[in-house]
């Protein structure tokens, strides 16, 4: 009789077959790919069954999530009357049995139409009016929505109606692990006791599908701030994100600039690395930027902001942090609360108007004005930041755990959830 160990070893172990996933970010910036990416990561610590990521759409932020194994990119058809058709087909032909939607509203319900289980991840849940609501995928299987250091009231009746909603902390990377860093001096802090010699700028959003020239914002931001920061004494600098082209070396080329200054655009992986290891980050503020800079407790000036999200994000930041530490626009630029005023309209109606502004500044005759205005603002940010004691005080409000969260929310849906036999 054979033995029991030759008895198991001569039945084969039966093949499972991949479960295919489709992961869409919303095409706006790199926080929804960053997103994404983070959950990726937190899927490779779980037990799974065997899984087959696809994507749909997300063209801007594909290179961010390079490092993970997607199985191809399709691409989604412009017109939204031919989105709910290309979806079904690419569900069809691609197997599809759940996905994960990072802010892709329109995505999400053309899944959910024909019948996958979707898990949508909403980083904005504050910004909701009545006036966004046919806009989000209120019927999703579940309905991650980021924590937020508040809630206004018509965003708690736009989601009271989130058929799966749950909470979930910042979804955000999670450092790597590293060598323990030696033990500080006694009072000392990051950035405390000296004055800040690298830096890193970072500006995003700038491909926002209703943004019809998205160099008119960097034309007008990074000349100031290369200034300032030249003023201020830092001697190295790196100038990030998804800028236009060479508009970056035109402005580093045309402006005062500290003695080392670099620019070009960053995987995600290696924005976490330049993050950590610089002395200050300015930063258009992206709500995922500001949560990841925290985490690594990495001293933070928010620049002007770009759109609706971003001046709540700025506000949050300064509010957290018991100090303001953002660059705002002249009042004769934008006035942020005649801006969120628009909001009960919807979103885009807000967008218009802080669009409409930055495009005004940019082409006006007052651009000096501006762009002195801003260098000023950037200066005293600066200044200012050097009596903040601890700079998580975002993140740790709204935790570091959304990653993950949102990843055991994916293995509910696909039946999977804790450790699988």
């Amino acid at each position: 009789m054979p033995s029991i160990a030759a008895t198991h070893s001569a039945v084969p172990a039966a093949r499972v077959d991949p479960v295919t996933v489709a992961l869409v970010g919303a095409e706006f910036g790199w926080g929804s790919s960053g997103k994404l990416s983070a959950v990726l990561s937190a899927l490779r610590d779980r037990s799974t069954p065997p899984l087959r990521f696809v994507g749909m759409a997300s063209g801007l932020g594909r290179p961010l999530l390079a490092e993970h194994a997607v199985d191809g990119w399709h691409d989604l058809p412009d017109d939204p009357g031919r989105l709910a058709p290309a979806v079904g087909e690419f569900v069809r032909s691609q197997g599809v049995r759940a996905a994960v939607v990072v802010l892709d509203g329109a995505a999400a319900t053309a899944l959910l139409a024909v019948g996958v289980p979707t898990v949508f991840v909403d980083s904005l849940p504050f910004l909701w009016s009545e006036g966004d609501r046919a806009a989000l995928p209120l019927d999703a299987t579940v309905y991650c929505a980021q924590k937020s250091v508040e809630l206004p009231p018509e965003c708690r009746a736009v989601l009271a109606d989130a058929r799966g909603l749950r909470w979930v902390e910042a979804v955000i990377a999670r450092p790597r692990a590293s060598e323990p860093e030696p033990e500080p001096e006694p009072g000392a802090r990051r950035g405390a006791g000296r004055p800040y010699r690298r830096a890193l700028v970072n500006l995003g959003g700038l491909r926002a599908p209703s943004l019809v020239d998205p160099e008119q914002y960097p034309r007008l931001v990074v000349p100031a701030v290369l200034e300032a920061l030249a003023a201020y004494g830092i001697e190295e600098v790196h100038i990030a994100g998804n800028l236009p082209g060479d508009l970056a070396g035109r402005l580093v080329d045309s402006s005062v600039t500290p003695p080392r200054t670099t620019a070009g655009p960053l995987g995600h992986s290696e924005f976490l690395e330049r993050l950590e290891a610089c002395d200050v980050l300015l930063t258009s503020p992206g709500l995922t930027t500001l949560l990841e800079a925290g985490g690594l407790n990495v001293p933070t000036v928010c620049l002007p902001p770009q759109n609706l999200s971003q001046i709540f994000n700025g506000r949050y930041h300064s509010q957290a942090l018991g100090t303001r530490l953002r660059v705002l626009w002249p009042k004769d630029v934008l006035v942020e609360d005649e801006a969120l005023a628009l909001r009960s309209e919807g979103e885009d109606h807000a967008l218009e108007r802080i669009y409409g502004a930055i495009r005004a500044a940019a082409q006006g005759d007052g651009r000096q004005d501006v762009s002195h205005a801003l260098r000023d603002g950037v200066l005293g940010a600066l200044h200012r930041s050097a009596d903040v004691d601890e700079w998580g005080a975002l993140t740790t409000a709204v935790g570091t755990g959304g990653a993950a969260q949102v990843a055991d929310a994916l293995l509910e849906v696909l039946g999977a959830a804790g450790p699988l036999s």
